[in-house]
């Protein structure tokens, strides 16, 4: 009789076991392409999210997570479009991403909506994604450009530049980030004295650079991608005597700038998302006995993408997109206890016992209007060739 009782309760554990749900979720970054250097740390942060989740036991009644990765190469539409169907065909629940904002608005139009799946980008920040059509499928963790706009107009402003020449790449990010920056410069007072379009992939920028120092101006914005050609024009223009110090939209943040320009970057600056707080610090030392860097741009924001999809489906009961895309907002946002770095095991009890919590995350999370992060920036200088934190905003 024991032998029996142990065997139907054996087959019991292994009928539990094979009821736990698998969880899978997309990550769509540009592992090739003009951010290549930026996007394996951000994957390792959602991953991050992921792997906590999974090791807690809580989701859904013990469901483990799976990442899937899959390449928007940044700029490349077909093929973001084409891995975004790849992944809905893997069965994914949920997505992280896009990255950029012209690849995450090709698989939000192409791919989420069509087939209803909920997606979160951490880096995304066209003002035209804010309006697009998007069946409450959409949110972002990182700001709109039309607030990064403002910031950086204040930035130039309290550091004495009167005029600035500004280039950007020519797509959907460079165009929302140069009309920001270009506006909000002027409303403060600040001459623009050319806006002009780059290409990426070019082997030769003289030309663009030349226009651009006949213009003239107290520095250079470059509104582009540090590992294309907002890398070529800086270079071209360190060359060629054009101009010496630049700013630096989010888009040219990483260590991958100053270690291919060098020393001759020196006193350059720009912003990126990021705030100061404990939980930030908190978050840091997370990645940093995983391996990477947590303070790295957007690796934040690409964790708390991923707990949000995660505590949302939580809050729902479900896997379901359908049923846990208007739960995002939900946990997000007040009311509720505040749950923080490290503390997702503790968000997934809270919802399970019908509590209502408040996301803060790694990135100070609070969703607004659109379902997009409003945002709060660190002030960034190259010093002694290396991107440091001298401010928040």
């Amino acid at each position: 009789m024991k032998k029996l009782l142990t065997a139907t309760a054996a087959t019991a554990l292994l009928a539990g076991t094979a009821m736990a749900e698998d969880v899978k979720l997309g990550i769509m970054f540009g592992f090739t392409g003009p951010i290549e250097s930026l996007s394996p740390a951000m994957a390792q942060g959602a991953e991050l999210a992921m792997k906590e989740v999974t090791d807690s036991g809580k989701l859904l009644d013990g469901a483990s997570v799976t990442p899937i990765r899959a390449d928007t190469g940044c700029a490349d539409n077909a093929l973001a479009t084409s891995n975004a169907e790849r992944l809905i065909a893997e069965g994914i629940n949920g997505l992280v991403g896009g990255d950029c904002s012209g690849v995450t608005g090709a698989i939000l139009q192409n791919v989420a909506v069509p087939n209803g799946l909920v997606m979160i980008s951490p880096s995304a920040t066209s003002p035209g994604l804010s309006t697009m059509e998007d069946n409450d499928l959409f949110f972002r963790t990182s700001p709109s450009d039309a607030r990064e706009g403002e910031i950086m107009a204040q930035i130039l402003k309290d550091r004495g530049i009167d005029s600035i020449a500004l280039t950007y790449t020519n797509n959907d990010y460079g165009k929302g980030i140069s009309e920001a920056i270009k506006s909000s410069f002027e409303a403060v007072g600040g001459e623009v004295t050319i806006v002009a379009a780059h290409e990426d992939g070019k082997a030769d920028y003289s030309a663009e650079v030349g226009a651009l120092a006949s213009a003239g101006g107290d520095l250079l914005v470059v509104a582009g991608y540090l590992d294309q050609g907002g890398l070529g024009i800086i270079q071209s223009s360190l060359d060629s005597g054009a101009f010496d110090t630049f700013g630096l939209p989010g888009g040219m943040i990483g260590d991958s700038l100053p270690e291919n320009v060098g020393p001759d970057l020196d006193g350059s600056f720009g912003q990126a998302p990021g705030s100061t707080s404990e939980a930030a610090d908190s978050f840091y030392a997370m990645a940093e006995t995983e391996g990477f860097d947590g303070s790295s741009i957007f690796v934040p924001e690409s964790y708390d993408a991923a707990a949000l999809l995660l505590l949302a489906m939580q809050a729902a009961g479900s896997s379901s997109p359908a049923e846990y895309g208007a739960k995002i907002m939900d946990v997000a946002n007040a009311p509720g206890e505040k749950i923080y770095p490290g503390e997702l095991a503790k968000g997934l009890e809270l919802l399970a016992a019908g509590e209502d919590i408040d996301y803060v995350g790694a990135s100070s999370v609070e969703l607004i209007g659109p379902g997009e992060s409003a945002g709060s920036y660190r002030e960034i200088e190259v010093i002694d060739g290396e991107m440091k934190t001298v401010n928040f905003r």
